[in-house]
């Protein structure tokens, strides 16, 4: 019978020996610092799985119920932007199909969103929509200081208008760029701006209206039509002519294809300018958005720089310079790839998918709705008046036990007794999946009924989801 020693005066390692590659002792003894670098290389293959190991513990995007962002996209897609990645998108001489496709873009959508010449639309792709509405709101403040002359700045101090439901670049905007934000608080059952509330707050300062196609807080679109005709009236009372500028980071995705009927887009002379997330209902991996102005006019010439670099004449309108050229040609590869046909049908689907979600939830009798998913593919709902067991946090907690990330959060001021879930339906939340969430939040909610209260103090609830 042979003797065994164990493991004495065998080495003590760190990390998983399998990661060495050809030499699995050499060199794990010690783990890499994480707060500086470490003295030496290591194996790509051993860098790798470090990282992707850090990583496993984040959720799964898929299963990510409060991003809008996109989160599957076509093997061939992600070929096609790992082939861009080393491209810098900025330097239009060095890479001028890049830029030509960024044009084909633009007038792609100057052409969905209904521009009076999109051959001559003026755009430019962003890192998203947070930027896009910056350049936007530059844009409008400009025009405004244009109008005042003399009275700017001494005697007069910009605001905008907006809703207190917009995202939060829109504050970040006001304050960077000194603007007074004149945001319309929530009030009842209206739970984003109106004609009338919207210009109740205009006057001569006011450098424009930012009217939202799709309300994050619940997926409702603002009346742009209502709030441009509002403003075409004061126009022809008072001669303020205050431009509307239309924040469509969803909706200017959505709704050229499932609401066709629904005037909100350049065929409005009031609106000036309009933004959109291609990495939201655009379809695209993050992050690109894309900014448009109905005309050169809506663009202060000023604004635009013009550089002399690596021996070309470059116009350029952004706050970020270089980035890589891949998501750019993902928008195109996408646009490419589906046509009008293709982004209605993906569109509709997610819309189906959310309306068929929304019933099923409100079958329960558990919930109120308070949007259904018939304009974003989003919807929010609440407990309804009955429910004392447990409130929305609760629903939120259990949920993710599962996997499921379902934001829980209160509305704005004025309304912060109104706390909801929210689910935003993408491309490849199939109905599938939706009955699989159906079936888990089935699983919970006898053991939620049998509380005696929600599990968390009055007034302090808790939730991870910041809006």
């Amino acid at each position: 019978m042979s003797l065994h020693k164990g493991a004495e005066g065998l080495p003590k390692l760190a990390v998983n020996p399998f990661y060495a590659g050809a030499d699995p002792i050499g060199g794990m003894r010690t783990a890499p610092p994480k707060h500086q670098l470490p003295d030496g290389p290591m194996p790509p293959a051993t860098a790798y799985q470090l990282v992707h190991d850090e990583l496993m513990l984040d959720g799964n995007a898929r299963l990510n119920l409060a991003t809008f962002v996109t989160t599957w996209m076509e093997r061939e897609a992600q070929v096609l932007m790992a082939e861009c990645f080393d491209k810098n998108m900025i330097d239009k001489d060095e890479y001028p199909r890049t830029a030509e496709l960024e044009r084909r873009c633009v007038s792609m959508l100057a052409n969905l969103w209904n521009a009076p010449d999109p051959e001559k639309a003026v755009g430019c792709s962003t890192t998203g929509s947070s930027e896009a509405c910056m350049l936007a709101g530059m844009a409008l403040k400009r025009r405004w200081m244009k109008r005042q002359g003399d009275r700017y700045p001494a005697q007069a101090r910009p605001n905008l208008v907006m809703g207190v439901n917009v995202q939060v670049c829109w504050e970040k905007f006001c304050n960077f760029w000194e603007i007074e934000a004149r945001t319309v608080p929530v009030e009842g059952d209206r739970l984003h701006l109106d004609a009338e509330t919207a210009l109740a707050r205009c006057d001569e300062n006011t450098i424009g209206v930012v009217a939202v196609l799709g309300s994050t807080f619940d997926g409702s679109y603002e009346p742009v039509a209502e709030i441009c005709a509002a403003l075409d009236g004061l126009q022809e009372r008072t001669g303020l002519d205050i431009p509307v500028h239309v924040d469509g980071a969803s909706g200017g995705m959505i709704a050229p294809f499932l609401d066709e009927d629904l005037v909100w887009d350049f065929r409005l002379p009031r609106v000036a300018s309009i933004n959109t997330s291609g990495h939201k209902y655009g379809l695209v991996y993050p992050g690109v958005g894309w900014a448009l102005w109905r005309d050169a006019e809506a663009l202060p010439e000023e604004l635009v720089f013009r550089v002399n670099y690596l021996g070309g004449d470059m116009p350029t309108f952004a706050l970020n310079f270089s980035r890589p050229g891949s998501q750019v040609a993902a928008q195109y590869y996408t646009f490419l790839r589906l046509g009008h046909d293709g982004y209605r049908v993906v569109q509709q689907t997610a819309r189906d998918v959310a309306v068929y979600l929304a019933s099923r939830i409100e079958e329960y009798g558990d919930f109120r709705l308070i949007t259904r998913g018939d304009q974003l593919p989003v919807f929010a709902f609440t407990t309804a008046d009955h429910v004392t067991a447990y409130d929305v946090f609760d629903v939120s907690r259990r949920m993710r036990e599962r996997g499921w990330q379902v934001p829980a959060y209160t509305f704005p001021a004025d309304r912060e007794d109104l706390a909801v879930l929210r689910i935003v339906v993408r491309n490849g939340f199939s109905e599938d999946l939706a009955d699989l969430f159906l079936a888990d939040l089935e699983r919970y909610l006898p053991q939620l009924r049998e509380q005696e209260r929600p599990l968390h103090p009055p007034g302090k609830a808790p939730t991870a989801f910041h809006h």
